[in-house]
């Protein structure tokens, strides 16, 4: 394989890595923030308990995020030394932004939260968990800046230095940073991570419920992240449809991609199960559908017309199958957690939710649906880019590091894979440890009776 496509299938590799961590942290951190309200509003102990253990899994998550991120960055200037140069002036901003603001108010202020808590009057640990949720969310933000500017360039302009060298240079920061992919971008991110979070903690606490180790924590914990995950996962689905949207209106080629529209259409169906065209693309996708639905959907017009592949030349094609199945197992992934949801909600009212073991399985069972949800979606949006590592501007086998061969990249492959191993290892290893641990419990519950009564259960 060519070095091009060995530097992309090494970016691909960290950057899924490593947005497994952001992704829960995000959603970690706004949920510890919900919970902080409730300790500093109420002065109940049981929040103040839940808190510190869901400090503790978002530290444990923080830290195998930080170092899996620097391993993803140094890509930037070892495999894409021509991209880095080209677009240096623009993501220059962003990226300082998110180091400065962002990853240094949610790592200093975690601290107060996990170390310093009976150090500090109650509303400034308030305050303090509040914030780590902001640098989360600034991060997300600046981030998504970044990498929306590839999709949607906006705010600069092209120069060319006295070696005949161009590149991008920003004209304006607050076009190229609100460029038209952004805000629905980070909507859609961010109700994304929030039904990651929420998901976890309900896998977790459905876990606790299942092993007898039922407490005060575990059941507002269950009843929370149920709660903010049916919310969310509405919100994921609105923010979807406005992106998916934007995403029609400025790429239509990755658009048509992702809903397998080779042949421009008048009345397309909307496709739910079909196998994907061919990269040939010699007909539409095909199989069980809505008639007309997504002429209806994306137009409001049942007979609106979908542009298709055969707009431009194949030469600027995505790799279609894998587009198409990452969008539609995204979604499909999206409609089996509202299920999940729906039907935890109507046991909730029902008061049978700890009553249903087939349920808290099905909920510790979930725990990764959200984190290959938001894997395919990062999947959809970046293949679905391709051949253009900025869209419209340069190719990706322009970007590369004109000084690296194949071998190099192929060996840093199974260094960075051996890096990660251990990474994710000691990921789930901190996060084991932790969760056998559990929050510390009540004083009723820890009493020598309780306890008997616990390890009988267990």
């Amino acid at each position: 394989m060519d070095v091009v496509g060995l530097s992309r299938i090494q970016f691909a590799l960290t950057i899924s890595f490593h947005f497994i961590f952001p992704a829960v942290t995000i959603g970690l951190a706004g949920l510890i923030a919900v919970v902080e309200t409730f300790r500093w509003w109420t002065k109940k102990d049981v929040y103040d308990r839940l808190s510190v253990f869901m400090t503790k899994l978002f530290a444990v998550t923080f830290v195998i995020g930080v170092v899996s991120g620097v391993v993803m960055e140094f890509q930037f200037g070892t495999n894409w030394s021509r991209f880095s140069g080209y677009v240096g002036d623009i993501f220059g901003a962003p990226l300082a932004a998110e180091g400065i603001f962002a990853f240094f108010l949610e790592s200093a202020f975690v601290g107060i939260v996990l170390f310093g808590r009976d150090r500090v009057t109650s509303t400034v640990r308030w305050i303090a968990g509040l914030l780590v949720a902001l640098g989360t969310t600034l991060s997300a933000f600046f981030i998504l800046v970044a990498n929306s500017w590839m999709q949607t360039p906006a705010g600069y302009k092209i120069v060319t230095d006295a070696n005949g060298v161009q590149r991008a240079q920003m004209t304006s920061f607050f076009e190229a940073a609100f460029n038209p992919s952004t805000l629905p971008r980070f909507m859609h991110t961010m109700a994304a991570c929030w039904v990651v979070g929420a998901f976890f903690l309900m896998g977790i606490a459905a876990w606790y419920t299942l092993r007898g180790r039922g407490s005060d924590v575990s059941r507002f914990a269950l009843r929370l992240s149920m709660v903010v995950a049916f919310l969310m996962a509405g919100g994921m689905f609105a923010t979807g449809d406005l992106q998916t949207r934007e995403v029609q209106a400025n790429q239509p080629v990755k658009f048509a991609a992702m809903e397998g529209i080779c042949k421009t259409e008048n009345g397309a169906p909307l496709t739910i199960i079909a196998i994907p065209p061919d990269q040939a693309c010699s007909s539409n996708a095909s199989g069980l559908g809505v008639p007309y639905g997504l002429s209806a959907m994306s137009d409001l017009d049942p007979n609106g017309e979908i542009k298709g592949l055969d707009q431009v030349s194949s030469d600027l094609w995505p790799p279609i199958a894998t587009t198409f199945m990452s969008f539609h197992l995204m979604v499909a992934l999206g409609t089996a957690m509202m299920f999940i949801m729906f039907v935890g909600i109507f046991l909730l009212w029902r008061g049978t939710l700890e009553k249903r073991r087939w349920w808290l399985k099905l909920a510790v069972v979930a725990i990764p649906m959200p984190i290959a949800a938001v894997e395919l979606g990062w999947a959809t949006a970046e293949v679905g880019r391709q051949p253009w590592i900025v869209q419209g501007l340069m190719l990706t086998s322009h970007g590369t590091s004109p000084g690296v061969g194949s071998a190099d990249v192929l060996v840093s492959i199974f260094a960075i894979l051996g890096v990660y191993t251990l990474l994710f290892g000691l990921w789930i290893y901190g996060l084991t440890k932790e969760i056998r641990r559990g929050p510390e419990l009540a004083p009723a519950e820890a009493s020598p009776a309780a306890a008997a009564t616990t390890e009988g259960a267990n």
